[in-house]
């Protein structure tokens, strides 16, 4: 076989595998958020919030125990973990729909805390390599299409099948059992980095605490504005997800399941073919200031499309699909593709799952803080104003840290490229 056409089998093998076992992932995850739980309270507060509390909590608490699991992580121990930990996410469902409620509100607790380290165990099989790029935006795509396509087989359940809202959640899941195993089978085919993905993206190892507090310190500047937009990014990217059914239905989609699917798949076509154009930046640092550029479009692509919707210019599923697809350019990068060029740009000895499983425990903080705030500061204002409200915010804060982290890269780029000169310049002058 040649040269390219083992690339290529290796890419579709390897998209295939990462993207079917993060998509069967979300089966477990998130179609209990079709559900509307309508009429259903305790101690006045929703009872649908209470659940997306309880697993977004779990959530967050499996994304800060990753930054250790994630980096500390050996190849031979990630399918035990991704099978172990989706099965525990699994029975937590059996278990939601056997325990009456309001105690079958932990059990969503006990499902999400499992699953949030699912992504770091699947992309370890892709990062550091010179395909990554592509890779990265297949598995990142599962994501913006799973939670629609997940919901819309949550909806099937529920109103085909006629099991009721508790026990949805439950069936869902298994449905993507078998699914699961054979995509997990593809994911353990996939062979490790070559000498090339070595030389280009730098050798992923895993790290000690000591490795990862030198990361910190030596980069805490740009980690924390990244970290910081990134956190508003995912409390809105969770907001529009988990309340994507009131959302719709407010704009007159309501007996219109479909809309899940195909909205969440004409931005998830988009965002592929946009993001997939950084594999060819070959230097590191470029592919860095190219993804600077993505969240400036995507910042403004949310800010302005709300716009235009609240003026009546453009219909509300146009608005959906722009501010998703502005939404999607800016956080998708952040899931993997961005911190694994910025490892390779700066040498860092360690892995991109350390850097991701930072910036999601505090997103995923956000998302909690986000839901809190609605429910008790902002009761009065409806799902689709707060939306409207959330994606300003986001647009701004966007604007505003993208301007800063530009001007780090590039005051970066030319004090590498100097040394770079002047390292050439000994290596000359010792030669002669």
């Amino acid at each position: 076989m040649s040269k390219s056409k083992s690339n290529i089998f290796f890419i579709l093998n390897a998209s295939v595998a990462s993207f079917g076992a993060y998509f069967c992932m979300y089966a477990f995850r998130k179609p209990f958020t079709v559900a509307s739980f309508e009429g259903l309270e305790v101690f006045h507060i929703d009872y649908k919030i209470l659940l997306i509390i309880a697993q977004v909590i779990g959530y967050v608490l499996s994304k800060f125990i990753g930054i250790k699991v994630i980096s500390e992580l050996k190849t031979n121990q990630r399918v035990y973990y991704l099978l172990g930990l989706i099965g525990i996410a699994e029975i937590a469902l059996v278990l939601f729909a056997i325990v009456p409620k309001p105690y079958n509100i932990f059990f969503m607790f006990m499902n999400g805390l499992p699953l949030g380290m699912i992504w770091g165990i699947i992309f370890s099989y892709l990062e550091g390599r010179r395909f990554t790029e592509i890779l990265g935006v297949a598995l990142s795509t599962s994501f913006i299409v799973s939670s629609g396509v997940v919901k819309s087989a949550g909806y099937f359940v529920m109103h085909t099948w006629g099991f009721s809202a508790f026990w949805m959640p439950a069936i869902t899941g298994l449905l993507f059992v078998i699914p699961l195993l054979f995509f997990t089978w593809m994911l353990e085919r996939i062979p490790k980095p070559s000498q090339e993905d070595i030389e280009l993206r730098t050798e992923r190892i895993p790290m000690t605490a000591t490795s990862r507090k030198k990361v910190l310190l030596k980069f805490l500047f740009p980690i924390t504005l990244w970290v910081l937009f990134y956190t508003f990014l995912t409390a809105f990217r969770d907001f529009r997800d988990n309340f994507s059914r009131e959302l719709w239905d407010s704009l007159g989609f309501k007996e219109d399941p479909s809309v899940y699917t195909s909205s969440e798949t004409l931005v998830a076509i988009v965002v592929l073919l946009v993001l997939a154009t950084a594999f060819y930046f070959k230097d590191n640092m470029k592919a860095l200031i190219f993804y600077q550029i993505l969240l400036l479009v995507g910042s403004f692509s949310i800010g302005i499309s709300t716009l235009l919707f609240q003026f009546g210019n453009i219909s509300p599923f146009i608005w959906m699909v722009i501010s998703g697809f502005g939404l999607y350019i800016c956080y998708v990068p952040f899931n993997c593709l961005f911190f694994d060029r910025f490892v390779g740009a700066f040498k860092i000895k360690g892995n991109a799952g350390f850097l991701i499983y930072i910036a999601d425990a505090f997103g995923y903080f956000g998302s909690v803080l986000a839901l809190l705030y609605k429910n008790f500061g902002q009761s009065s204002l409806s799902w689709l104003a707060f939306f409207v409200k959330g994606a300003y915010l986001v647009a701004g804060i966007g604007v505003l840290v993208t301007s800063f982290s530009i001007l780090y890269l590039n005051k970066k780029h030319k004090k590498n490229k100097k040394q770079n000169i002047n390292y050439q310049l000994v290596l000359n002058e010792n030669t002669l």
